[in-house]
């Protein structure tokens, strides 16, 4: 498959990736290769341990989901890692 993010023809999922369902899971098992993911998830963490999210509350799981959605599609503005306010984000 030719992945819409990198551009590059590789492999895809066959399947969503655990923990994402619905039409984002299906848009990524069309669009999205596992190079592509597997950097997402770095991304991914460094997020949550650069703000310190805990992934029981809603609101952070919404802000990583946007934060998925614009990395991965190119869609939206995703967020710029600011490290001026590194452990000062509140809930």
């Amino acid at each position: 498959m030719t992945c819409s993010r990198c551009g590059q023809t590789r492999a895809g999922f066959e399947r969503p990736p655990i923990g994402v369902g619905g039409a984002t899971g299906e848009r990524i098992v069309r669009e999205i290769c596992q190079d592509c993911w597997g950097q997402w998830l770095k991304q991914q963490t460094m997020l949550i341990n650069h703000y310190g999210l805990n992934l029981m509350d809603p609101q952070a799981r919404t802000f990583l989901s946007k934060n998925r959605d614009a990395y991965l599609f190119k869609a939206g503005s995703g967020e710029e890692v600011d490290t001026t306010k590194q452990g000062t984000i509140n809930w």
